[in-house]
């Protein structure tokens, strides 16, 4: 059971690792650094947005408007970091440690 419970970890840490991702590269567009007319970065961008707008949609429904502000990602990680506590503390509980 050990290794549901790494399986489960590593896909918490590339779900962390997308989020992260889109956030540096969103920063990246937003100050003319990377440049959305190449094919490789369009790439990139349109998969992690096919990815996580799912994910950040439902979260803008429950935020308040911020102003142009957007919260989604960051809630969006400290509820990976949530679950990635409740499954670390409980794993005896869960998987028979």
């Amino acid at each position: 059971m050990q290794s549901l419970y790494q399986i489960l970890m590593l896909l918490l840490d590339i779900a962390w690792f997308f989020i992260i991702a889109h956030v540096i590269m969103s920063w990246l567009i937003n100050f003319q650094v990377l440049n959305l007319r190449q094919p490789l970065v369009s790439q990139i961008w349109d998969g992690l947005n096919r990815i996580l707008e799912p994910l950040y949609s439902k979260l803008r429904q429950i935020l308040p408007p911020m102003g142009g502000l957007d919260l989604a990602p960051l809630v969006a990680l400290i509820g990976l970091m949530i679950v990635r506590i409740v499954l670390a503390n409980n794993a005896g509980l869960f998987f028979g440690y």
